[in-house]
């Protein structure tokens, strides 16, 4: 059934102004860029005072030792640092050999991907949508990693073709779970040994599982685990943070598969490992997460 004329209609302008930004935006040099989006950041922070209330709602679940005065500063640095962030995307395919310098790949970073790269069973990557999750696909696969991101397409198909357009620019290939063949899609590329980047820590409409984050009881996506126990791949956690210097660094680690022979105990607490290093990330860098996003809105039975 067809959305109703006004939600079309504001689909259609909101479309339209983010092509027509992007089309100015994208050539921008990368340290105005930065100061744009700091600016924007900043702005939304006190001109969106409902997302503001839910960063504030968030932070007061995950730090109730902060004063008010301390989470108000750290929602101000959150949306300051999502605002350079999305900016730091504009302008991502223009930056050439400029990109390896803004996001650190060396050493370790990315060992326990390229292991599971040539395991022969293929990876399962869990992301979060920490530092910036878009440039750190884009490190990983300007590595030589095969990798698909697993997502849930957006309500309009054109900003899902917008993504898709951008995510191949860096090399990065989509597998969006409503459509056909996309379960084929998933296993097909752990039999090659390639990798699957999955976002795990948003409270989305999918099938999930209950564990810890922050000490509450979370609803968590359960793809990315169940699809460790059929398949035999490797789990992975990779994130990003930026750092004081304004580069990125990028880490991936193994994470130990249950093996209790209880199926579904093992999918929740394998999910519970990757949701508590995301917890561990985001706690060493609070700045950078979507505090904004209700991540407990649904409530445990």
């Amino acid at each position: 059934m067809p959305a109703p004329l006004s939600k079309r209609l504001k689909r259609a302008l909101r479309y339209g102004l983010i092509r027509a930004f992007l089309a100015v935006a994208q050539w921008l040099p990368l340290g105005l860029a930065q100061a744009l989006g700091r600016a924007v950041g900043t702005a939304a922070f006190h001109l969106a005072p409902g997302e503001r209330r839910k960063a504030l709602a968030s932070l007061a679940v995950a730090f109730p030792e902060m004063s008010e005065a301390d989470r108000l500063a750290l929602a101000k640095r959150n949306f300051q640092h999502l605002g350079t962030a999305g900016m730091e995307m504009v302008v991502a395919p223009r930056l050439g050999t400029r990109f390896d310098r803004l996001v650190d790949t060396s050493g370790e970073a990315l060992d326990a991907m390229r292991a599971a790269a040539a395991s022969g069973r293929g990876g399962v990557a869990v992301a979060a949508h920490l530092g910036n999750w878009e440039l750190q696909a884009w490190s990983v696969v300007r590595r030589g990693l095969p990798l698909y991101a697993v997502g849930k397409e957006n309500v309009d198909p054109r900003l899902t073709r917008l993504i898709d357009r951008f995510r191949a620019r860096g090399g990065i290939r989509n597998i969006w779970r409503g459509q056909p063949g996309a379960a084929v899609s998933l296993l097909k590329a752990l039999r090659r040994s390639e990798l699957l980047g999955i976002l795990i820590d948003q409270d989305t409409n999918v099938q999930s599982v209950f564990v810890p984050f922050f000490g509450r009881p979370a609803s968590t996506p359960r793809a990315a685990a169940d699809l460790v126990l059929r398949t035999g791949a490797m789990a992975v956690v990779c994130l990003i943070h930026k750092r004081p210097d304004g580069t990125y660094r990028v880490h991936s680690e193994e994470v130990a598969v249950p093996s209790s022979g209880d199926a579904e105990a093992d999918a929740v607490e394998l999910t519970a490992r990757f949701t508590a290093r995301i917890e561990a990330a985001v706690r060493d860098h609070p700045e950078q997460w979507v505090w904004m996003h209700q991540r407990w809105k649904t409530q445990s039975c």
